[in-house]
């Protein structure tokens, strides 16, 4: 393949206006025919939304380590820095397959989150952190299940799976924390975005800028990411 056709293929395939929202209404419009089957608008936002999920939820587990109050807390924050690390590195390894450019840095709306978690201290940050990353994975787990029923690609049917997996033990050690608030969570999970599109795409990475790497921790009980046919 050729560096041009490379080039054009790379550009197709980030999103200019990723809804992470509203992923489910995506055009199911055919963007490449690879060998693991046809590529779809809905397909290359899920990988994207994998790795940006990733890049806002991993720093909030090392938050909870140093921060939370309790030991649930702590342990969710261990199970966030496991499971984003794990699906982050399937997330790159599709993308580099599927010739999908990933993102550097989670978008505008997911960096906020991050600020105001840090920003938070004792058992408010314990018991905003458990309601708002239950929202999320609440949100990414129904994506999951529409991805997953759609698509006709093996490679994203792959990383569905190992997303299905991972972000419902994250909700799980979330709500064993005891500290969720399941009507805040329900409300931020169901109610439409009303930010502007750019609010909640992460922004492409510069040309220059080594990808960024989210290490798993040294006892991690996840086995690597298995490749798809």
């Amino acid at each position: 393949m050729g560096g041009a056709l490379v080039t054009t293929l790379g550009a197709l395939l980030y999103p200019a206006m990723l809804r992470l929202q509203k992923i489910n209404s995506a055009p199911e419009r055919v963007i490449a025919t690879p060998a693991t089957g046809p590529l779809t608008e809905a397909d290359r936002d899920f990988v994207v939304e994998v790795r940006a999920a990733g890049l806002w939820e991993y720093p909030v587990g090392q938050t909870a380590l140093r921060k939370g109050t309790t030991k649930a807390v702590k342990t969710a924050g261990k199970h966030l820095i496991d499971g984003d690390a794990s699906l982050d590195a399937a997330s790159r390894t599709v993308a580099g397959q599927l010739d999908i450019t990933m993102p550097n840095q989670p978008s505008p709306q997911q960096q906020s989150f991050v600020a105001k978690l840090n920003a938070d201290s004792g058992k408010q940050f314990d018991t905003d952190m458990a309601t708002l990353l239950r929202a999320t994975n609440g949100r990414i787990l129904s994506t999951i299940a529409s991805v997953r029923t759609t698509t006709k690609n093996t490679l994203v049917r792959a990383l569905a799976d190992r997303a299905n997996g991972i972000v419902l033990d994250h909700i799980t050690v979330l709500e064993n924390t005891g500290l969720v608030d399941f009507g805040q969570a329900l409300f931020q999970e169901t109610t439409a975005p009303t930010l502007p599109a750019q609010d909640v795409t992460p922004p492409p990475p510069a040309a220059t800028q080594p990808q960024v790497v989210l290490t798993p921790p040294a006892n991690s009980t996840l086995s690597p990411s298995p490749s798809a046919g």
